[in-house]
Formats: C-alpha cells, sequence, structure tokens
C-alpha cells in the first residue's frame, strides 16, 4: 500500500487516523501550522484550500537526499488537482491561473526560521492572464517580482542583496521612497532584470513548486533552525511540514489588507485584540519591517466590518484552543481570510496574566493556569530588566562589549570598580556601580554586596561570584573570557574597546551580555496581583515545602515575603566577613591557645546572637537551619601571595625609610605580616576544600561550635521573650563518619542544656547534618541516629560524586563535555540523576529505614532549579532551599512537579 504523505486541509479526520489520534500526534504529522489550518477548515472558519506535505516526508526526503520522490511528486499532483477544483483556477493556467504559497510548519513555532516562497505558479504566460483578470497590471508584476526574489534567495540561495540593489536603483531613477510606489511598467523592468540574476527560476509552475518545497525541507539543517532548536531545546528529529496553501492577495488594491492579530496583548496580557496591518500590501511588507504598518486599532475605523469578524473569529479561536492566538490574516477585496493561527508568543508578565485570566474567563482550570507558565518567566518579576528599545540601540551602535554566562538574572547599571573596597566607598559616596573582578574571593562580599552587579571573566555558574550573586540578588555575568583585566593599572580591554575605572557599564545577568555606557532599565512587580494569584494556586498543589538560604534578617524577610516556609540554610561564616567582625575572626585564628581563641570568640557571641534573633524574627515561627562553621580557616585571611607581597614591599621601603618614624611603622607592620603569612603557611592545605572544615573544625576547634550553639539557643530565649516562637535547626556540615556526628551532637546538646538551664526556658530544636560526601550517603543509616534531618548539599555532593572542581570544571573542560554531548546537562545546575541523584535516593531511603520521620531537603543550588525539583518531588524529599530570589520559582516549580506526577 502506498504511503501518504499529503493531507488536504479538508482530511483532517485522515490524518488523525494516521497520526494516532491525540492531537500531539496530529501536530508532529502535520506540524503545528498545518494541524491548525486543518483545524480550522473544519471549524467553518474562511481559510483558502490547501494541503499539507508531512513532517514523515521531510525526514525521507533529508534521508533519501535525492529530490523527491515520484510517489510524493504524484501525490503533490493530486491534491493540487482538487485545489483547482474548489477554487474553480488551473494550476499554470493562462485563464483564472492559481498561484500557491509554500511555507514551512514544524510541530513546534519557530518564527522566522524556516523558508517561506510565495506567488508560486506565475510565469509570463500566467502573468498575462492574471492581468486579464484582475485589470491590474502593477499587482500582477509586483506579485511576479516578489516570487522571483523569494525564489532566488531561498531556493536558489542567492543573496538577497542583489535583488534589493535592483530595487533600490528603481527607486532612486523614480525618485520615489518606497517599493509600494513603483508604476507597474518599472516592475515589468524589475522582473526581467531579477530573472537575470536568479538564471536557473524556472518557468515551470510546478518545477516551481517542487523546488519550493524541497527547500522548505532542506531549510529544516538550516544554521538558524538549527541554532533556534538548541536554544529552545526543540527536538532535531522532527521535521517540518510543508503548507501548499492557495494565494490571497491583501495588495490587489484599495480593499484589500495584509495583517497580524494578536488576541490579546503579547506584552502585557490585556484583553483585545493587538497587532498591525497595512492595505494593498503582501504579509512579508507587515513582518518584514520594510514598510511603516498602521495598528489594528485603525482597522476598526477604515473596516469596520472587517474588525468586527476578525474579532470574532479570534474570540472563536482563544475559546477552541484556550489558550491566546497569534493570527495572520489577509483581506482580498474585502474577504477575510485567515493563514495561520498558533498560540502567540508572550512575554513573561502577560503570560502569567492570560493564564490568570483564562481561570477567571472559565475557558481553562486551575491546574491547567499552573503548568502554562514557564517557572523562568518568574525570574521576570523579581529582577530589573534592560528596556528593548536600549538594547537594541545599544547593539545597533555596537557597544556589545561580549557575553558570559548568565548566572544571576536582572540587569544593572554602573560605573566599573576593580576593588572591592572601592565600590563600597563609592557606593557610600552614592554612585552605582559594577564590581569587575577577574574571579571573586570572601574578602571581596563586601564590595560584592555594595556593588548593583557584578562581572568576572573566569569562573562558572557556581563560582564564588556566580553563588553569592544569586544570594543577594545581584546581576551577574562571569566568565566573560574576552575580557582582559589589569588590576594593577586598574583598566580593562575587551579587543580595541578600553574600560577604565570609573567609565560606565551595563550588564544583563539575564542573558550574559555586557555593553559600554549606560542603558536604560525597567523594573517588573513582584506584587503583580495575577502572579500572586498564580503562585497561590501553585501553593494549593505542591507537596514540597520552600525554604531559603538566607544569612541575614533582611534576606530571611526578602524569602518570607515571596513565599518561604523556613530557612533551609543559613551559612555563619557569611557574618564572619563583615567589616568589624573580620579583624576579631582573623584574631581567634592567629591564637594558637585555646584561652586566646575563647577571648576573641566572647567577643563574637553577641554579635552572632544578635543575627540569629534577626533571623527568628523575620521568620516567625518558621523553622531556621544555621550551619555550624563551614569553610576553611584560611579563607578568613589574606592570601599567602597577598602577604609575601607586602612583606617584599615593606622591605624595600625599609632600606629608604626617611625617620625613624618611618622605620617604626614599617617595622611593626613587617612584623604583622609576617606573623599572618606563617599562619597562613601554617594552615594552608593541597587541597582546601576536603580539608580541615566543616565539621573537622568543630572537631579540631570545638570552642569555636560551643560559641556558635550558645549563640542560637541565647537567640532563641530572647526571641521566646518576645513573643516570637523561634524553631533552630542545627547542621552539622560535611559529615562522613558517624561518630564525628555524634561527638559534635553531644557538644551542642551541652551547650544547649546550660542555656536553657541558664534561662529557665524551653526551646524545642533539632540537631541534623548535611550530606556532601558519597561516604555520607552510604552511611546513611548510621547517621541518621544521630540526626532529625537531612540536609543534601548537592553543590559538595555534586564536586565529591565526580570528582571535579565546579570552578575548574565549567571554566573549561565540562564546557567541552557540553558541547561533545558527553553530558546532557550542568551537572552544577541540575541534579546528575544518574550518580548524584543515586546517591540521595539511597541516603534517604536508608535514612528513614533508621529513624521515621526524619525530614530530608536540598539546600544547594539546585534547590532552585524547576527540574531538579521535580526529580525532588518524585523521590520523596520533604523541601527544597533555594536563593530568596527563586523562592517564587520554586513554589510554582513545586506545584507544577505535583501536577505532573498526578497526571
Amino acid at each position: 500500500m502506498t504511503k501518504t504523505w499529503i493531507y488536504r486541509f479538508d482530511q483532517l479526520a485522515d490524518a488523525e487516523k494516521h497520526a494516532g489520534g491525540t492531537w500531539d500526534d496530529v501536530r508532529r504529522l502535520l506540524g503545528g501550522k498545518g494541524a491548525n489550518l486543518a483545524d480550522m477548515t473544519r471549524l467553518g472558519i474562511p481559510v483558502p484550500p490547501g494541503f499539507t506535505v508531512t513532517t514523515e516526508a521531510c525526514l525521507a526526503y533529508l534521508a533519501e537526499g535525492d529530490g523527491l520522490p515520484d510517489t510524493m511528486v504524484a501525490q503533490v499532483r493530486d491534491a493540487l488537482a482538487s485545489v483547482e477544483q474548489m477554487t474553480d483556477r488551473v494550476f499554470g493556467g493562462s485563464e483564472r491561473p492559481l498561484l500557491v504559497s509554500c511555507r514551512s510548519g514544524a510541530k513546534f513555532s519557530m518564527p522566522g526560521m524556516m523558508d517561506t516562497v510565495l506567488n508560486i505558479g506565475l510565469n509570463d504566460e500566467t502573468a498575462e492572464g492574471l492581468i486579464r483578470e484582475t485589470g491590474d497590471e502593477r499587482f500582477v508584476y509586483d506579485s511576479y517580482r516578489r516570487l522571483v526574489q523569494m525564489f532566488g534567495t531561498v531556493v536558489l540561495g542567492l543573496r538577497d542583496e542583489l535583488f534589493e540593489h535592483v530595487l533600490a536603483d528603481a527607486r532612486t531613477r523614480q525618485g520615489l521612497d518606497t517599493d509600494a510606489q513603483l508604476p507597474a511598467v518599472v516592475l515589468h523592468e524589475i522582473v526581467e532584470r531579477f530573472k537575470g540574476i536568479a538564471g536557473r527560476f524556472p518557468e515551470d509552475p510546478f518545477e516551481q513548486l517542487r523546488m519550493a518545497i524541497e527547500a522548505v525541507f532542506t531549510s529544516w539543517r538550516g544554521k538558524r533552525a538549527v541554532d533556534y532548536r538548541k536554544a529552545a531545546g526543540i527536538s532535531h528529529d522532527l521535521g517540518t511540514a510543508v503548507n501548499v496553501q492557495t494565494m490571497v492577495f491583501g495588495n490587489l488594491g484599495a480593499r484589500s489588507v495584509t495583517g497580524v492579530a494578536m488576541s490579546r496583548s503579547g506584552a502585557t496580557g490585556a484583553p483585545g485584540l493587538e497587532g498591525d496591518f497595512l492595505v494593498n500590501a503582501q504579509g512579508e511588507d507587515v513582518v518584514s519591517g520594510t514598510r511603516a504598518t498602521t495598528s489594528l486599532d485603525s482597522l476598526e475605523q477604515a473596516f469596520p466590518e472587517i474588525h468586527a469578524e476578525l474579532t470574532s473569529v479570534a474570540r472563536r479561536l482563544e475559546g477552541h484552543y484556550r489558550d491566546m492566538q497569534d493570527i495572520e490574516f489577509t483581506v482580498e477585496e474585502g474577504k477575510l481570510w485567515l493563514l495561520q493561527t498558533r498560540d502567540g508568543k508572550r512575554t513573561a508578565q502577560a503570560a502569567v496574566r492570560i493564564a490568570v485570566d483564562m481561570v477567571h474567563e472559565g475557558l481553562i482550570a486551575r491546574e491547567d493556569a499552573v503548568l502554562r507558565v514557564e517557572p523562568a518567566q518568574v525570574d521576570f518579576f523579581l529582577h530589573p530588566q534592560l528596556s528593548m528599545p536600549s538594547r537594541r540601540a545599544a547593539v545597533s551602535e555596537q557597544r556589545l562589549l561580549g557575553r558570559g554566562l548568565n548566572v544571576s538574572p536582572g540587569a544593572a547599571v554602573g560605573v566599573v570598580a576593580f576593588d572591592p573596597d572601592l565600590a563600597e566607598r563609592w557606593t557610600g559616596e552614592g554612585r552605582t556601580v559594577i564590581l569587575v573582578r577577574p574571579e571573586t574571593k570572601p574578602d571581596d562580599v563586601h564590595g560584592m554586596l555594595a556593588a548593583e552587579g557584578i562581572v568576572t571573566s573566569r569562573g562558572g555558574r557556581t563560582s564564588h561570584a556566580a553563588l553569592v550573586a544569586r544570594q543577594f540578588g545581584k546581576p551577574a555575568v562571569v566568565g566573560v573570557g574576552e575580557l582582559d583585566i589589569d588590576l594593577v593599572r586598574r583598566r580593562a580591554s575587551v579587543g580595541a574597546t578600553l574600560i577604565e575605572e570609573g567609565d560606565w557599564l551595563s550588564i544583563d545577568g539575564t542573558t550574559g551580555e555586557i555593553f559600554e555606557g549606560q542603558l536604560d532599565t525597567v523594573v517588573p512587580d513582584i506584587t503583580d496581583r495575577w502572579l500572586s494569584t498564580l503562585l497561590g494556586w501553585a501553593d494549593d498543589f505542591r507537596r514540597l515545602r520552600i525554604r531559603a538560604n538566607a544569612d541575614y534578617p533582611a534576606d530571611a524577610e526578602r524569602a518570607r515575603s515571596y513565599g518561604a516556609e523556613g530557612i533551609g540554610l543559613c551559612r555563619t561564616e557569611h557574618m564572619f566577613f563583615e567589616t568589624e567582625r573580620l579583624p576579631i575572626v582573623r584574631r581567634m585564628i592567629m591564637s594558637d591557645a585555646t584561652a586566646e581563641r575563647r577571648a576573641a570568640l566572647d567577643e563574637l557571641l553577641p554579635l552572632q546572637r544578635d543575627d540569629f534573633l534577626g533571623l527568628f524574627r523575620a521568620m516567625k515561627g518558621r523553622p531556621v537551619v544555621i550551619r555550624l562553621l563551614d569553610p576553611p580557616l584560611h579563607e578568613f585571611l589574606p592570601q599567602h601571595e597577598e602577604l609575601s607581597d607586602r612583606v617584599t614591599d615593606a622591605k624595600i621601603r625599609l632600606r629608604v625609610a626617611a625617620s625613624l618614624e618611618d622605620i617604626d611603622e614599617l617595622l611593626a607592620r613587617l612584623s604583622e605580616d609576617q606573623t599572618l603569612r606563617d599562619r597562613v603557611d601554617a594552615l594552608r592545605e593541597a587541597n582546601p576544600m576536603l580539608g580541615l572544615r566543616g565539621v573537622r573544625l568543630a572537631m579540631r576547634y570545638p570552642e569555636i561550635a560551643q560559641m556558635q550553639a550558645r549563640a542560637v539557643f541565647e537567640a532563641a530565649c530572647d526571641a521566646v521573650d518576645e513573643g516570637v516562637d523561634p524553631r533552630p535547626e542545627i547542621m552539622v556540615p560535611l559529615t562522613s563518619h558517624a561518630e564525628e556526628l555524634r561527638r559534635v551532637r553531644a557538644l551542642v546538646e551541652k551547650e544547649a542544656r546550660r542555656v536553657l538551664e541558664e534561662r529557665t526556658a524551653e526551646v524545642d530544636y533539632q540537631i541534623g547534618t548535611m550530606i556532601e560526601t558519597p561516604r555520607a550517603a552510604l552511611i546513611a543509616g548510621q547517621l541518621a541516629k544521630d540526626a532529625e534531618f537531612f540536609s543534601f548539599g548537592t553543590n559538595d555532593l555534586t564536586q565529591t560524586t565526580f570528582a571535579i572542581s565546579r570552578d575548574d570544571a565549567e571554566a573549561g573542560f565540562l564546557v567541552e563535555y557540553l558541547a561533545s554531548g558527553i553530558l546532557a546537562h550542568n551537572p552544577f545546575a541540575t541534579i546528575d540523576t544518574d550518580g548524584v541523584g543515586v546517591l540521595i535516593d539511597m541516603a534517604t531511603r536508608r535514612g528513614r529505614d533508621a529513624r521515621a520521620g526524619l525530614e530530608i531537603g536540598v539546600c544547594g543550588e539546585h534547590g532552585g532549579d524547576p527540574t531538579s525539583i521535580a526529580w525532588c518531588h518524585e523521590h520523596g524529599l520533604d523541601y527544597v532551599s533555594c536563593s530568596p530570589y527563586r523562592v517564587p520559582i520554586a513554589r510554582l516549580a513545586a506545584g507544577q512537579a505535583a501536577l505532573d506526577a498526578a497526571g
């Protein structure tokens, strides 16, 4: 039995049987455009007759690579004959000639990525016949020159400039501004010149159609289509359909129109038609931008009956497809025709409003609304954005300096500072600052917090800069390889462009772009009532609880206002980097004697207590997970290289000192720096991230954990006195042995009893551990005996599972792994389900086998990734914790995960 390659628009039932019955299957077979054209035909909406050459035909053609097979050609001829009967026209006829368009149409909309050819069927003979029929020579030769130009560029692969040069020359000679003003005699000349350029343009109408179909099929593999699919996550094995459709003409005079209509605003989601049209034009004139279009608002005045009919059809299509529609239409001498409808592209703001409004209008259910909005779209409401007009202007003026990794969304505009101290000082003086560094380290945090945005030339998605930026909602672009930074001269360069300290820079953390100069920004609104409604619905459906990673009361309050149900990770080390505390911390580290360390810790105690009290106040009875000190102590000290340079500099200056006072000052500074360097040397490790950190710090220096535990419970007692319900959960980091956890737990419990007895108070608390190594996952059953909760630190767990450094990998071979397909996704962005996921799943089961009701969450960067959130829901975790700015995203993603799991 001969395979069916082609279906007319009025054969949707047959296509449904072929495809398998579901609408998704039909869209895969006929493409989105072809399926909708057939569907509109069945609904009785005015659609010019035509047929679809299926995606299966495309894949077969591409696989063979040797032209359309004879069976396919025969079916095209049969389908054309049917269209001729429907239209009472003849394809290639000298009287009442039938003209057709040839348009691509894949399953998923890819606007402008593949090819279209209009007015197929015109040649010298059919052109004369159409002139006799219409009496409009200008219209015919305008259509003819469009065909030859499109055929030349799309099918023959010629440069469009060759044809545009001819048009420009004709306009100049005639003293005209636009192509629409060119008279018939000139257009006739242009057709002949075009045919001279497109030497292989066939006079045979069927040969035109055959070659156009092949060109559209081939365009599926074109670079722009491939790049678009990669960016949009569309499979490369779908193929495209081709829709051959009777031409209707919007360029047939003053009663003819072509346009594009959105059934609602694509920018805001507001109800009502929105779009553009042109009188006496073809569709390419509207979308190409070559002619100034007119708003659809004016269509109501110019053609009230057409506007009313179009509005009615748009409402009907919305009701049928239950989504906002993007409609291409043509009016030929007062008759409305629809050439396409598809789900319309929209901004994040519009997506949210449309989804909520359609629930209120009864078009969709709340479940549909929650599933319809992409979690990434919620990001729009949380961060300033560069305005589109300003961005377009900057690109056209060649002020786009480069691109890096878009690690923290939002826009920032400020003056460049290459030093964190300067960034802090300038911010204090009222200037907005972009901190630009090769990479950042913990000592830079104050400058990072002061800056509006952060740029680094090195680093990956989970580098220090990326993590801190996301935590504090700072727009950031990292790993801008073309950015050459000279910290000595305090300047940077991109190619020939020099960036001095104090120059203006604009960055877009959403796209990863950096621009020279000041671009305008727009600030979205998180209080948007449509977003609040949508997230409330997601909360009703989700099972996973959403917590936030927050270290300061202001972050905790922001997280709670965004819907966080607790703090899943408070990193106490961040508090130690504050300017007034760092000297105390360094004094504690420099001390060899326990008594000296305790004296420094006694100074830190009230500061930590106030920190924790602020968190308890902000969270108002919600759980607060406080991680004991985790990083290696050397991170709180200057870098060895910096201290060595300072020592060398002091020695040189001693040789030329002019006075005893200078010598005394230099000797004191030299002694201090040498002592610091010696301590840094003593603390140096070959691999500090696997060295003396986490639980090992508490084992080596128990007085640090004792101070932090006392600070937690004193703060909890103070909160109780204020009428606040504190719910501390103390987390022991980086445990790999059950005895480590047992001993630190005993230490914390002992300090808790002391404080609670001193204050005669009662505070409910939990002690748990952070699972960050494969061994911890393997012995989870043992750890659970001394832990009320597990929190998976998926950043370090990914590093230790893969045995790679995330910063080194993301700046090097990981990029190659992703590009070559070794890895499907970045394991530091989305949970590696085959490795890390197996460990989490195993640890969860073993932990709960040992302790019923064990609470389990994730507090790494993966806690804000929608794909990872869905995995956590599927595998029975209790909560995820993420940056405050990703809490709304996590709420939506968790709701979607629950709905997807429910089917």
